[in-house]
């Protein structure tokens, strides 16, 4: 049961992924809603003096607006937090052969995650308002990563003296 779990995981993961990445920027916007439960743009000072180069682009409150801003840092820590689930899942879920070693998997989890997230950008090339972005590739890979630098260190300690 715990096996299929951890497929059912991996499937829901990638499945909200590619959701997701369906909608139109406005049918994800977070902006009209953060209008309303956040109102009086809290912690605009220390927002204020981030700057973010991304793809070219400065990315502050100046630039975009404080919502505008804020949503970006919540679209883009999703993008991480997505991709590094995505990369626990398949790494979980290959370890479910048992495998020898463990290095090994880690590496398939990652290129795999950047194959994924690959697609995902071009899917998004095909959805109105969006824009695919290598960028966004590597910002998955990062949080792929750091997922996988927390999570097998873990899963070792774990297997080496049980549950």
């Amino acid at each position: 049961m715990k096996n299929i779990l951890k497929v059912i995981m991996l499937l829901i993961v990638a499945g909200l992924i590619y959701a997701f990445s369906s909608q139109t920027y406005e049918q994800q916007s977070l902006v009209p809603m953060m209008w309303k439960v956040i109102p009086g743009e809290p912690f605009k000072g220390i927002l204020s003096k981030l700057e973010i180069n991304y793809w070219g682009q400065v990315i502050s409150v100046e630039t975009k607006g404080y919502y505008y801003f804020l949503e970006f840092l919540i679209r883009k820590f999703a993008h991480m937090f997505l991709f590094g689930c995505l990369a626990v899942a398949l790494f979980s879920v290959i370890m479910l052969a048992k495998p020898k070693r463990v290095w090994p998997v880690v590496w398939i989890s990652l290129i795999a995650t950047g194959l994924y997230a690959s697609f995902d950008e071009l899917h998004q090339l095909y959805t109105g308002g969006r824009t695919p972005l290598v960028a966004d590739v590597f910002l998955d890979l990062t949080g792929a990563a750091i997922a996988l630098l927390i999570f097998v260190p873990i899963y070792m300690i774990r297997r080496k003296f049980g549950r």
